[in-house]
């Protein structure tokens, strides 16, 4: 059994990622700070299961406040591996606010690598994104592209300097890192704000769906849990290998064009899609696609589950919530 700290644990892929860590028998120390992107209650409700679990606590704190905040939230016991979920997350709304995703995702990644470097914790997990390549031309997006001049929103940005500074810690404080850049994930709990979500609540009120652009912009959808699969592996090859430094995509190979989305959302909702057309929002990226044989060949990652399964996962999810966000 290994103890693992959990930063953002009470979102969306946290939570599950909490659950399934369990589940595999380690003690899982959970940190979130409830930011107010979207309701606390609904993170609550995320950890309903982790709560009621003997091999769970949590700690509320907040990554900016300095590694001096974790050390007072946190208990001194010992920790194995630091998986780094935290983060204010969203192209869009970068583009709007960039000075609080820098803050929460570069300032908050740099006090929690620092607070590991005091403690002597030499295993860190960190989630990156597909967004670090913006509109790179060659496809599928490999791990070992040259992306210097590729983030093309405040949120990419920040990601890709947080995996410069895990670089940088471990070339010189030893530091064993896998950086994962995820790469679309929907599924249950989703963040009401992704389209996904607003997709479906929108066909079920009845209402027309927003296209931005002409519809042909694709992503690589990935289901929650194969996310989560891929982190679980990620967490176990960090505890069995020294010296690691590894930038992997967890994705699903597949990119899914706009249109082909909308249709799938209405098929799982069970009614017909009526669009509305907007042009392309700044920021966008006009594909993500995932070359996944790295993290095939490193971890055995392998997802299993298709877009018509993972959708109708998330409205059978959505419908039994209490109250519809």
């Amino acid at each position: 059994m290994a103890s693992i700290l959990l930063t953002g644990c009470a979102g969306f892929i946290g939570s599950h990622l909490a659950e399934r860590l369990l589940h595999d028998g380690h003690r899982v120390i959970g940190l979130d700070n409830f930011d107010p992107f979207y309701d606390r209650p609904l993170k609550e409700r995320n950890l309903t299961a982790c709560r009621a679990h003997p091999r769970f606590s949590f700690h509320e704190t907040d990554l900016r406040r300095g590694p001096d905040a974790l050390v007072d939230a946190l208990p001194a016991d010992p920790v194995d591996v630091v998986v780094h979920l935290a983060a204010k997350a969203g192209v869009g709304p970068s583009v709007r606010e960039p000075a609080a995703y820098l803050e929460n995702n570069v300032l908050g990644t740099a006090h929690l690598l620092e607070w590991m470097r005091q403690r002597d914790i030499k295993k860190l997990f960190f989630a990156s994104s597909s967004s670090v390549y913006g509109n790179t031309r060659e496809q599928p997006f490999r791990e070992d592209m040259n992306l210097l001049a590729s983030c093309i929103s405040p949120y990419a940005a920040s990601k890709l300097s947080g995996e410069q500074l895990t670089a940088t810690y471990h070339h010189l404080y030893g530091l064993d890192v896998l950086n994962a850049r995820f790469f679309t994930v929907y599924g249950p709990r989703q963040r009401p704000d992704l389209a996904i979500h607003k997709f479906v609540r929108l066909l079920r009120a009845g209402e027309a769906i927003p296209v931005f652009g002409d519809g042909s912009t694709a992503r690589d959808y990935t289901f929650v849990l194969d996310t989560v699969d891929g982190i679980a592996r990620g967490v176990e090859y960090l505890l069995e290998h020294q010296g690691v430094y590894e930038t992997l995509n967890l994705g699903n190979h597949q990119p899914v064009a706009l249109l082909e989305l909308i249709a799938a959302v209405g098929r799982a909702v069970g009614r017909e899609p009526r669009l509305e057309r907007h042009p392309m929002q700044p920021g966008d990226v006009d594909i993500t696609y995932a070359d996944i044989s790295r993290a095939r060949q490193l971890l055995g990652y392998a997802p299993k589950t298709n877009l018509d399964q993972g959708l109708r996962a998330f409205v059978d999810w959505l419908v039994d919530q209490p109250v519809e966000s």
